[in-house]
């Protein structure tokens, strides 16, 4: 076992300063006390994202004038945009502030699917509906075959050798998700990029990292790719945004924009400054953690500070939900309680978990939940945001859990109770 495989828990104290940097961790709008624990569909809001959102979307005025409070505007815009980069350690390329990421995953995979030539285009069995239905959608408009690699039930991944063998000297268009937002298995994105590209050196490669950008570091320096994509309320910011990368050949490749505006540039109508504000908030904040932790000026060396410590925090936090304590026993040990894509090397796992209790209909699970003052999803196969990715590993369905960095020991020592307490509600009741 190596060193971290289980993870590394920040202390209380600076969970307490942590929590109170965020808006609800303990308690609902009406002061309600719950567990949230859904973060997988839209994280926990930094209070600092919410006040910048407030503040710079009241303004009027507009960043493309002249006046002091347009250049202002401006240099928010240009932080931000440089933010997203210290994100991605990314260089060059375009910025693209678009209403959501999977409007921006349709834009990235149509320009590169019309214009790029090629044969066939590859993706995963895994991969959400806006990358998924994009690649589908465009394969058919051009002809193209659409390749899709299975996922694997015991990782609850996608295996690097069944994506690269669909690659070939015809492949226009690869298409990756970073990590599971069922499994929370992290694909080898690294692995996947630099063989593919030794079957076919300038293939397009563009990648989904909304699920995985909050709790796993990117450098797109070690993982070059064409086109990825964040959401920032998914990333402890505000609905209403999605934001991408370009690279600098796939920016200038034929898309939607004014004819008036430079090649690479992908942004439509009038830009909203607030996007690139909460970018930043979210990039300060990351900083101001991985501050804690390492002596640097360089704002990139810090946000990977904060993310790599966040991981950390994370994957002691899932190991604790799996395994607990000697007070608390843990899903896999719990009865009743079935813990599904349990691959065992943490290392390779996002802080998700989908489980299933005896008994329970899923939808019901997730009701007796919220009774109990927790908050879970359901994932099941008649949601088109589920469907393909549970049919691939067998599962008619499954509880999503799904915990963020902001948690404490003993915030998921009180859902393994709840759990316990569910499992044994429902031990011997008919199926519900």
């Amino acid at each position: 076992m190596t060193a971290h495989s289980q993870g590394e828990l920040f202390s209380d104290a600076l969970i307490a300063q942590i929590k109170s940097r965020f808006h609800y961790v303990d308690h609902d709008m009406s002061g309600r006390e719950r567990l949230f624990f859904d973060n997988a569909g839209g994280s926990f809001r930094l209070k600092a994202a919410v006040e910048q959102f407030a503040l710079i979307d009241a303004l009027p005025d507009c960043p493309e004038r002249i006046h002091e409070l347009a250049i202002f505007l401006q240099q928010v815009q240009a932080r931000g945009s440089d933010d997203l980069r210290t994100i991605l350690n990314a260089r060059g390329g375009s910025v693209y502030a678009s209403l959501t990421a999977s409007g921006a995953m349709f834009d990235m995979v149509r320009a590169i699917a019309e214009n790029v030539p090629g044969k066939n285009m590859v993706t995963t069995a895994l991969e959400h509906p806006s990358s998924f239905d994009a690649m589908s959608l465009y394969a058919g408009r051009t002809g193209k075959q659409l390749r899709v690699a299975p996922s694997n039930p015991v990782t609850g991944g996608v295996d690097v050798d069944a994506i690269v063998r669909l690659v070939d000297q015809d492949t226009c268009l690869l298409s990756v998700i970073y990590a599971s937002n069922i499994s929370g298995a992290k694909l080898d994105v690294s692995e996947i990029v630099k063989r593919a590209r030794a079957i076919k050196p300038d293939l397009y490669i563009v990648v989904d990292a909304v699920q995985h950008a909050p709790h796993g570091l990117i450098d797109l320096q070690q993982t070059p790719v064409d086109g990825i994509n964040i959401a920032p309320y998914k990333f402890f910011g505000c609905r209403g945004s999605g934001m991408s990368w370009v690279s600098e050949r796939a920016a200038v490749l034929p898309h939607h924009k004014l004819a008036g505006k430079k090649k690479d540039f992908w942004d439509l109508g009038s830009a909203a400054p607030w996007q690139f504000a909460v970018v930043t908030a979210i990039v300060d904040y990351v900083c101001w953690l991985g501050g804690q932790f390492v002596d640097s000026d360089d704002r990139r060396a810090r946000f990977a500070s904060g993310i790599e410590k966040i991981e950390l925090h994370e994957r002691a936090l899932l190991a604790r939900l799996l395994d607990g304590t000697a007070q608390t026993p843990g899903l896999r040990a719990m009865d009743g309680v079935q813990v599904f894509l349990d691959f065992e090397d943490l290392t390779k796992r996002d802080l998700i978990l989908a489980i299933g209790i005896d008994n329970l209909e899923h939808a019901q699970a997730v009701r007796e939940y919220e009774k109990r003052g927790v908050i879970v999803y359901e994932r099941v196969a008649s949601s088109l945001y589920s469907k393909r990715m549970l049919d691939s590993f067998g599962l008619e369905g499954a509880v999503r859990v799904s915990p963020l960095h902001c948690n404490s020991a003993a915030d998921i020592d009180r859902f393994l109770r709840v759990t316990r307490e569910i499992g044994e509600a429902f031990a011997a009741a008919p199926a519900r």
